[in-house]
């Protein structure tokens, strides 16, 4: 049998995953990292890319355990979006930020107040703000540890970082390098005028297309790996972006929601779409040429189910307290969590997190009333990014795929097909991405023509939930409602009697 290695660099872990090339899983090895805040750096959260190699090598070495690392065809990866590394003229790594790094505030309103026009006209071609991009950190950089930037000469995203360890080659690919910003989402390369403007100087190292092959695994990559030296390693791309094509979305209109830590609402559209002024939305590019993907996100959703159940849930498992939501009726009798926001891109922040709308009588307002309307909420606001993508590019679907964590409960997902009025398909393979970075692995490998064969190849439903139009009316009504309630509580933010959930940098 021949195999294919998927490396996929998450927020709080690193995993490799071994598959063969009938898309079946056959070993998965992951270790935990920690992102390190640096002192006095008020929202830093540095990449430690000398300790993450190391878990990195220990993950394949352990994924590989027992199989002869001749029939491996192909490595690739994935990784977290937005997280960079930058180097040396010599390719040493120099210095490297997480996703979840929010050092850069005040050069982010340094960077809107340069110019009143500046963010929207980045905006309108690479889809992205400054608030996750990679300009304020640079910015930053340049500004706070000047050595550092002065010896810069390159950055990449970390799944390319990845794959620069294991033969030595610097490139980045769209899906992930759109994510820094600086970026044309219609020709799929660097927009460098972007950094100059910023006072940034040229960074920058060749784009090659997701399922490109970078080079082999080096001898040095091979002794501390213990992969073979002609393994190929193969370009593979932003966590939901490859996500979404292991999922088998790969044609414009498909449209996929991703159930993890955050929920992703993701519709294909042409790369030729013009975006809009209101910058409410992110667009990024798909792994797959021609096509970009507009993207809402609904914050915390998991973790906001993480905290519940670890505080009020009483000792019971994410099961059983769906369980005891099954019996709550559609509505769950008038509680509006108040968490995240719909996306609003351009001035992006969130209200305090609350409960409103509860009541005394404890047959009704308890744990498993709670526990479903956070399951309606998560789905109310990712209706509503959906809705705001389809007013934006007119494109409507009639269907969406629900992947990740969430999409493995029972009511979760009937929840979300009422409240959409979509037809919902689960996959078998709810944990997209690390496929989709075989599926690029396998393309370069020539096991697969492209993503749409790898798709129709590996893909298959578990199961198609049908939306009830009665529940469906209801939860028109309730999203309207939570929609006015949400409002008036920003304003308890705007005037500073309450915290915010979450604020991007520079609001």
């Amino acid at each position: 049998m021949q195999y294919l290695l998927a490396i996929d660099a998450g927020t709080g872990s690193i995993r490799a995953v071994l598959f063969d090339v009938l898309g079946n899983q056959i070993a998965i090895s992951q270790r935990e990292w920690t992102h390190l805040e640096e002192a006095g750096v008020e929202g830093s959260m540095a990449f430690d890319f000398r300790q993450g190699w190391k878990l990195c090598t220990a993950c394949i070495k352990e994924a590989i355990q027992g199989i002869d690392a001749h029939d491996i065809l192909a490595v690739s990866a994935s990784s977290m979006r937005e997280g960079i590394v930058v180097y040396d003229k010599d390719k040493n790594e120099l210095w490297g930020v997480a996703n979840v790094d929010s050092r850069a505030g005040e050069q982010v309103k340094y960077l809107k107040n340069l110019s009143a026009s500046m963010e929207r006209d980045f905006y309108l071609k690479s889809g992205q703000t400054f608030a996750l991009s990679s300009m304020p950190r640079l910015l930053w950089l340049k500004e706070n540890r000047a050595d550092v930037y002065e010896k810069a000469t390159y950055f990449t995203m970390i799944s390319d970082w990845v794959l620069f360890k294991l033969c030595g080659e610097l490139a980045c690919e769209p899906s992930n390098g759109g994510t820094a910003g600086a970026f044309s989402l219609q020709s799929r390369d660097w927009d460098k005028e972007q950094f100059t403007l910023c006072g940034l100087k040229d960074l920058f190292v060749p784009i090659l297309e997701s399922g490109e092959v970078l080079g082999k695994v080096s001898q040095k990559a091979s002794d501390e790996t213990r992969l073979c030296s002609q393994t190929l390693v193969v370009m593979g791309g932003g966590d939901v972006q490859i996500g979404t094509a292991g999922l088998g979305a790969n044609a414009l209109g498909d449209a996929v929601i991703l159930g993890g830590s955050f929920w992703q609402q993701e519709i294909n559209i042409a790369s030729s779409t013009p975006l809009s002024n209101e910058m409410r939305l992110r667009v990024n590019p798909h792994v797959i040429q021609g096509i970009s993907q507009a993207e809402g996100i609904t914050f915390f959703s998991g973790l906001v189910m993480r905290w519940f159940r670890d505080s009020l849930g009483g000792g019971k498992s994410y099961a059983q307290l769906e369980k005891m939501a099954q019996s709550v009726p559609v509505g769950s009798y008038g509680i509006m969590p108040i968490f995240s926001d719909a996306m609003n891109y351009g001035k992006w922040y969130h209200a305090s997190p609350s409960f409103i709308g509860l009541g005394l009588d404890p047959q009704k307002y308890n744990v498993a009333s709670m526990f479903r309307a956070l399951q309606e909420n998560a789905c109310i606001v990712s209706a509503i990014n959906l809705e705001h993508i389809k007013a934006f590019s007119g494109v409507s679907p009639s269907s969406l795929i629900f992947a990740s964590g969430a999409s493995q409960g029972k009511l979760w997902p009937q929840i979300l097909c009422d409240v959409t009025g979509l037809h919902v398909k689960v996959p078998v393979v709810k944990e997209a991405t690390a496929l989709g970075v075989a599926m690029a692995g396998g393309i370069g490998a020539g096991v697969f023509h492209d993503y749409a064969e790898a798709g129709k190849s590996l893909v298959k439903i578990e199961k198609t939930y049908e939306p009830n139009e009665r529940n469906f009316e209801t939860y028109r009504q309730i999203k309207e409602k939570w929609v006015k309630i949400y409002a008036k509580q920003l304003e308890l933010v705007d005037e500073g009697l309450i915290s915010s959930m979450w604020k991007a940098p520079g609001i």
